[in-house]
């Protein structure tokens, strides 16, 4: 059980506006310590579990003076670009109670570098770093001596198109050029980090911690490439799902021994204590476990799936992260399983088209959510504003009911343009026939 935090009802305040905020704010709405939701930009779909405020997610300034003006009792934050530019720091340094690391913390996500080096530095365990260079010719010699395929990472915040798994001299001389001589993502490109290209299976594990204390979440699967079969160009995130069987026992006491306690430790004793969401994106590899990643929040379309199978108090766990007491909070997780796809615009990860009416919303049945990304309302009606738009999720005792929930429901909702991966959670579920299971 969730610890009873006094009795009091909280007022909190969500920053972000796509889906993961969405499926937080849903969560949100369920405990009865909150009595007031605000979202700060939220959506068209976040609209109705919460009122939305007008904001910019990265206007750190603004977003001090809007929390000023409502004094929440919590502040919780969605996206990385605020944590990055250190809405952490500002919140504390006023009083205001925040989940999120401070500017240095969120480094872990905010720099590719900091990260490598603060792998390196613990011992955790990695890829090999080929080198870190803040020069396009000093990079393109070093491609000489890597071993093929190999990792091209800019240091800074891409949108999730700063990293490319090169398979050649040429690939990789033509991503260097776009990130250091034509500079496509700004400041994000100015140093890039050369690595090993792991093998094995991904895996996506998230803990909330206060900085000492630590309590993981369901574990996830996220299915990143466009297409069916995984193939076609990376993007946020196409779909997730959780069930226990994604992590074994052994598996996850190796992943916290080594992985999750050192992380938690090193920033402790590096000076920078990490509090908030913190997301270990992983490679199963013959080795073991292997640090691919790490996100200051919560992943997206993960947040979606996880959600749907907690069983505690998420408001009063948010706040024991907020007031260092993590260690009072007794997670409970429903052991079902849950999936989630995402319908994305025509043309998503590459050029797109808004504005396209979204019908079929109030014909999804019960046993399904949809959680809204790049969704805004408008006379009473919805229209696409963004590249990924809504995420159908599901539950239910097993994984393939949950799968199957989800496409039924996703058969009800209609836009121009709209594709979703038809094979989320496929390669699981060919596990689970496979093993007898």
């Amino acid at each position: 059980m969730a610890c009873d935090y006094r009795g009091l009802l909280m007022k909190i305040l969500v920053i972000g506006g796509g889906g993961r905020e969405h499926a937080l704010v849903w969560k949100l709405r369920q405990s009865p310590q909150v009595e007031k939701l605000w979202c700060a930009p939220g959506n068209g779909g976040i609209a109705q579990d919460a009122e939305c405020l007008q904001a910019n997610a990265g206007d750190v300034p603004g977003l001090v003076a809007l929390a000023e003006s409502l004094r929440p009792d919590l502040t919780v934050v969605g996206p990385e670009l605020p944590l990055v530019n250190g809405i952490a720091d500002e919140f504390t340094r006023r009083g205001m109670k925040i989940v999120g690391p401070t500017k240095v913390a969120a480094q872990l996500e905010g720099s590719k570098v900091f990260a490598k080096e603060f792998l390196t530095r613990h011992g955790i365990p990695t890829a090999t770093t080929f080198g870190i260079h803040d020069s396009a010719g000093a990079a393109y010699s070093a491609l000489c001596a890597v071993d093929w395929p190999m990792v091209i990472k800019a240091d800074g915040l891409a949108a999730g198109k700063g990293v490319l798994v090169a398979q050649s001299p040429d690939d990789a001389t033509a991503f260097i050029e776009r990130l250091m001589d034509k500079k496509e993502f700004g400041a994000a490109g100015e140093r890039v980090l050369l690595e090993e290209a792991l093998e094995g299976e991904e895996l996506s594990y998230i803990v909330l911690t206060d900085g000492e204390h630590v309590l993981p979440l369901a574990p996830a699967q996220d299915h990143k490439r466009a297409f069916d079969g995984d193939l076609g160009p990376n993007t946020g995130g196409m779909g997730a799902y959780s069930v226990d069987s994604l992590l074994p026992r052994e598996l996850e006491q190796t992943i916290r021994h080594k992985i999750v306690e050192p992380t938690v430790k090193g920033m402790l004793s590096d000076g920078a204590p990490y509090s908030g969401f913190l997301y270990f994106g992983l490679m199963l590899t013959p080795e073991g476990p292997k640090v691919l990643e790490f996100n200051c929040r919560m992943g997206d379309p993960e947040a979606q799936a996880v959600v749907l199978r907690m069983d505690f108090d998420l408001a009063d766990a948010l706040l024991a992260v907020a007031e260092k007491r993590l260690s009072a909070v007794k997670a409970k997780w429903n052991p079902a399983a849950s999936a989630c796809v995402v319908m994305a615009s025509g043309g998503y990860p590459g050029e797109f088209e808004t504005g396209k009416k979204i019908e079929g919303l109030p014909l999804v049945e019960k046993d399904a959510v949809v959680f809204h990304a790049g969704v805004q309302r408008e006379d009473g009606h919805y229209s696409t504003c963004s590249g990924r738009v809504l995420a159908v999720a599901a539950a239910a005792p097993a994984l393939p009911l949950a799968i199957s929930r989800c496409y039924q429901a996703l058969k009800s909702i209609r836009f121009d343009g709209a594709h979703f991966r038809s094979d989320i959670g496929a390669k699981a579920l060919k596990k689970a026939q496979g093993s007898g299971a």
